[in-house]
């Protein structure tokens, strides 16, 4: 890009800097336009991936490289162990520190990622949840030992379609969480994400990339090919042998998934290619689908413009907000 970096604080004393969430589909060029950002305003980024949380997890998550991180610094990439867990209410919770650390810098707070329940608890405040069960917990984890994840699944999607059918796959400890808290309230897991609108403070952008289809499933199939190229597999295969296990929630990912199951011999590798193609676009379907459910959002469409206009505008918008807020 041409563009300057700015060199002096955006907002003015007495002013709060504004907040800038992208959010897209996965492969939609999230990363390229929010670094541009980054550069530009000289700040940080908070990720709201909740993947790219976990160390050793880098080439199947599209973690921006080490070298860049040390240019821009990024709240919340790897940061956990790929056996602990961290819950949208975490996020929530730790972002509103990050969020006050980076205004005292008088610059943009900008947030950037695709993980819907990370943003969603950012624009709309999630109701009260009861705390885990672990009575509960134990009584599904032996039921899925016995029966299988599947029907854990089967019963999730009983109660709770609307949830089953958002996640990204059979992963084990959101199934167990959504079907705890239905053993406990009697109420599905699904209807306290939903219960309050969208709130977005005047001083906070909400933007929402994608790309024409046909280009969007093009961007993916090209990442999944580099991603294979670069050593997917090596990886996969190295946090196994650091004693990880597979039933993990960090490794229930598309990419991770269809890995493991042609190490151990149930996929062969044009299988995996495809299948990991394949559940990507799926996950992309669902992540539109649960953006378009959000109001106030500013949707740009990269397949129509160019990234250098694009950027312009963003900078434009910051700017005013920076000086009216």
């Amino acid at each position: 890009m041409t563009h300057q970096n700015r060199k002096n604080n955006l907002t003015p004393a007495g002013n709060v800097p504004p907040t800038v969430i992208i959010t897209g589909p996965t492969a939609a060029g999230k990363t390229d336009l929010s670094l541009e950002l980054a550069r530009y305003f000289q700040a940080p980024i908070i990720s709201a991936d909740s993947r790219q949380c976990y160390k050793y997890l880098n080439i199947g998550t599209a973690k921006v490289p080490e070298t860049v991180r040390k240019e821009i610094p990024h709240y919340h990439v790897s940061t956990l162990y790929p056996d602990q867990s961290f819950t949208a209410a975490d996020f929530a919770s730790c972002a509103k520190d990050w969020r006050r650390e980076i205004r005292q810098l008088r610059v943009p707070v900008l947030v950037v990622g695709g993980s819907t329940l990370y943003i969603e608890s950012l624009i709309r405040p999630l109701d009260p949840l009861p705390p885990k069960s672990d009575t509960n917990i134990r009584e599904l984890s032996a039921i899925a030992e016995s029966e299988g994840l599947e029907a854990i699944h089967s019963k999730l999607m009983d109660v709770d379609p609307e949830y089953a059918r958002r996640l990204d796959g059979l992963n084990p400890h959101r199934m167990y969480r959504a079907l705890d808290v239905w053993m406990q309230t009697g109420k599905p897991f699904s209807s306290f994400h939903k219960n309050r609108p969208v709130s977005l403070t005047d001083n906070t952008l909400l933007i929402c990339l994608y790309r024409d289809r046909n280009e969007l499933h093009q961007r993916i199939n090209q990442r999944v090919d580099l991603m294979l190229r670069d050593g997917l597999l090596e990886e996969v295969k190295h946090i196994l042998g650091m004693g990880y296990t597979e039933d993990m929630q960090s490794l229930q990912t598309v990419g991770y998934r269809e890995s493991m199951a042609h190490i151990h011999g149930s996929l062969n590798y044009d299988g995996m290619q495809e299948k990991i193609k394949t559940n990507t676009r799926r996950y992309a379907r669902r992540q539109m689908t649960w953006f378009r459910r959000w109001s106030g959002a500013k949707w740009i469409n990269l397949s129509d413009q160019s990234t250098e206009k694009i950027l312009a505008d963003l900078i434009l918008r910051i700017e005013q907000l920076a000086a009216e807020h």
